[in-house]
């Protein structure tokens, strides 16, 4: 079972676009956009278990430069 979340990102200003790139260019990362508003890149992530996705989020997504502070939301189907 596929394990989908969106990550909520804050990036230092100035920074946005940098960091949506290098999101994108990550394996478990499906699209990475800059957005308007109290977070500066938007990501759609995709992976085997939550566990991985947390993995994702600590070993990648935070290590990319610029990023400030992360928000991850798991989709859920209801």
């Amino acid at each position: 079972m596929t394990v989908n979340a969106y990550i909520l990102i804050q990036a230092d200003v100035g920074t946005a676009a940098d960091v949506a790139t290098a999101a994108a260019a990550l394996d478990a990362i499906v699209t990475a956009e800059v957005a308007m508003g109290p977070y500066d890149v938007i990501a759609r992530a995709e992976a085997a278990s939550m566990d991985e996705l947390g993995q994702v989020v600590v070993h990648a997504v935070q290590a990319i430069a610029g990023v400030e502070r992360t928000l991850l939301c798991p989709i859920v189907n209801v």
